[in-house]
This record gives structure tokens, sequence and C-alpha cells, in this order.
């Protein structure tokens, strides 16, 4: 598409949902002009320095676009992808959106998901995106943004006070939650989402990706050959564990959203430890909090420690829309080099391109590190042809109500089969 100068038309709604609120933001800007073509992009981007990097990008754009007009809508959490798969069924869904693992696998069967082969194949990722990003029919439907990572925060002055050190093996932690329990204490802070699925996906998958055997067992479980509960058991019941020891309060976990209350509950400086996304620690350092905090890998093998990351904020376009070809121009733009980069540091996250840019800021560097030397547990593997994401998710919330752990694996193994029906 031929570069013009500068239309700029910004419509930015932000839906801010909050315990006991709801709260809507508009921010436009108008300086009019011909327009003939009207994009809209939808995702779970909200945060306002999120929101920020991307109001930007949406201007450099429309500033060598002329014709061109984007709005871009937002809504937190898992009411997006309640809101996106209504738009998808009814046959709405916006030029350009945000899908994660679940929601990819589900449009893609209904065909709304525009091919981005061509367009992929013209961006330098590196090789571990690059082989998450093709599907089983060798398409791409769908390109991220950002590499993100999730760890385990710590509090330095807690537990530098209780002469605790930073733990790096699951002995180690274990010794350490104990300490806390003790002192009654909650040592961790967990919330009803990422926290523990990715703990459990780490602990049961860590020997696959270690052997190199991730892709053919994943196959097999599509197939039906074995079971998830084979793989994910180990490390549920060490989610089980902490909920039974009162490492994690269980109660409180149900009702802790992710990267919100959790944020909130840690910056209190009562609790040494919480897990939750890295992409945080920017918005947790802007919190304040008064004590110095870093985040590192989870610290659950007998002699070191797991990285879990996502190849994350991943862009598709509709199929069906009318302006199609104009919205992977847009998605083409927002992978340049100096627009991922910006968007990808501002989260606190790898850019999934193949360079040596790494995360700035200072309390994610142990994270940095570990995914440059040892291999990591992708959360949502491309080669999981179920909704991972989802089920892990939802027997979580189930452990936090204490259901009967194995029980829960043949559930879990039930959705596997529901969800290839």
């Amino acid at each position: 598409m031929k570069r013009k100068k500068a239309y700029i038309y910004i419509l930015i709604i932000i839906f801010v949902f909050t315990a006991c609120s709801n709260k809507n933001e508009v921010v436009s800007y108008d300086r009019s002009s011909d327009v003939n073509y009207t994009l809209s992009f939808f995702g779970n981007k909200h945060e306002a320095a999120n929101v920020k990097v991307i109001e930007q990008i949406l201007t450099d754009y429309m500033e060598e676009n002329k014709e061109v007009t984007i709005s871009y809508e937002s809504i937190k959490g898992d009411d997006y992808f309640s809101a996106l798969k209504n738009r998808e069924q009814a046959g709405k869904l916006d030029d350009i959106f945000m899908v994660n693992h679940d929601t990819m696998l589900e449009f893609s069967k209904n065909d709304s998901l525009a091919d981005l082969t061509e367009l992929a194949e013209n961006v330098s990722f590196s090789e571990i995106v690059k082989n998450q990003m093709r599907s089983l029919d060798g398409k791409i439907y769908w390109v991220p943004t950002i590499v993100s990572a999730f760890g385990l925060y710590c509090n330095m002055e807690l537990l530098e006070k209780h002469g605790q050190k930073v733990p790096k093996t699951l002995g180690e932690w274990k010794t350490v939650c104990e300490y806390f329990v003790s002192h009654n204490i909650t040592p961790i802070i967990a919330n009803n989402d990422i926290s523990l699925k990715t703990l459990a996906i780490a602990k049961g998958f860590y020997p696959l990706y270690k052997e190199g055997t991730q892709v053919e067992v994943f196959e097999n479980i599509n197939k039906g050959k074995e079971k998830l509960s084979t793989y994910l058991f180990e490390g549920f019941a060490l989610v089980k564990e902490f909920c039974t020891k009162e490492y994690i309060d269980a109660e409180k976990s149900l009702e802790t959203k992710n990267t919100s209350d959790d944020l909130e509950e840690f910056i209190k400086g009562e609790s040494p430890f919480m897990l939750t996304g890295a992409w945080a620690a920017g918005r947790v350092k802007n919190m304040n909090p008064n004590f110095t905090f870093k985040v590192i890998p989870y610290p659950i093998l007998e002699n070191g420690s797991v990285l879990v990351i996502n190849p994350d904020v991943r862009l598709s376009v509709s199929a069906k829309g009318k302006n199609t070809e104009i919205a992977k121009d847009f998605v083409s733009y927002f992978l340049k080099e100096e627009n991922i980069w910006r968007f990808a540091n501002n989260q606190s996250s790898f850019i999934p391109l193949d360079n040596k840019n790494k995360p700035t800021l200072n309390e994610i560097q142990d994270i940095v590190t570990s995914y440059q030397t040892q291999a990591c547990v992708i959360g949502s593997d491309s080669s999981i042809q179920f909704p991972i994401w989802d089920i892990t998710m939802n027997v979580s919330r189930k452990l936090l109500k204490n259901e009967d752990i194995a029980e829960l694996m043949q559930w879990m193994d039930e959705q596997v089969i529901n969800a290839k029906e």
C-alpha cells in the first residue's frame, strides 16, 4: 500500500473494569480530511502506558496514510475474550483484533481469520516464535507483537528482614514458605487466572521441552493416544500442596484478578512472593512500593528453575471484513522493529524478532538471563490443538475450591476430548 502524508483520527475507547464500578474513557483526536478506509482495532491492552504506545503507532501509521482512519477499542481480561467471541459469532469481527491460543483455534475452524503467511514471512521473527506461528494447514493466522514471561516476584526487603534468601530450587522455595507460614504470613500471592496454571504447566511440561519431545507428546494428546493428565498431574499436585500447606490463601486467590488485585496486594509489602506475569513489573514499580523487588523464573526443579513464556499480544485480521488488505498493511506496519521494540519494552517483555534487543527494566534481569540461557516452556504451545489456556485455568480455580485432584484430572481429560468433537 502506498504511504501518504497525514490524516490523523484516533478514537480510543478504554473499558476499565474495577471491583466496584465500570468506567469508560474516550480519547479522540480529529484533524479531518478525506477518508477512504475506516478500520476498527479491538484488543485487551487497556493500561494507560500500553494504550499510549498503541496510540502513537496508530498516529504514525495514519500520518503516512491520509486515506485511512483507525479506531482502537479495549476491554480488560476475560471480558475481552468473551466479547471477542460474541462478535465473531455475530459476524461482526473488527478488522484487526488480538487473539490468544484458544480463540485462534476456534476462529480458524470457522474460517474467520485472514491468511497472514506472506506478511509474516517478510518479518525476521526468532526461531522459537516461527515454530509457534504455523497452523496445521501450514498457514499463519496470527502474528505476535511481544514474547511475555511469567515469574515469581520477590519482596527483597521482607526476605532480608526475616533472614531468608531468594529461592533457586523447589526445596529452597518450600523452606522459605514454611518459615513464613510459621510466622502467620501467607507467603505467595496468586491470582485466579495465570498464576497457578502456569506453575502447573512449568512443572509438568518442562521435562518435555528439556528432552525436545514436546511436539510428539502434544500430537499424541491431540489424537487421544495419551492423556493430558499424565503430564500435568505433577504440576497440579504441586499447586494442591501449596494450597494445603497454606503457602497460598486459596479462598482469597479465587477472588484475586490477574495483574490488578494481585499487584495491589503485593505492594502492601506483607507477603514475600507473588506469581504473575513479568510484564507487570513496570506497573508494580510505578506503584511506588516501599520495598525493592525482583522477578525470577519459577524455582520448581530440584536443582533449578523454569521460565514460562508465550508469544503474546497476537494480532489477527478478519477474513470476512471489507478492509482485509488495508488491515494487513497496518499489521505489517505495527511489526516494524522500532514499533515492536517500544511496545514490548513498555511491557517488560521480549520482542519476537531475531535480534539482541532485550527488556531494560532492572527488576526482571533474572528473567532476561533465563530467556537467553535455558530452555523455556511455552505456556500455550501451538502444537496443542485444544483450549489449554482455558482448561488449565478452570482446573486451577476448581483446585482453589478444594475439589478432589483425581476427579479434576479426569475432568480435565474429558475437556480435551470434548474440545475435539
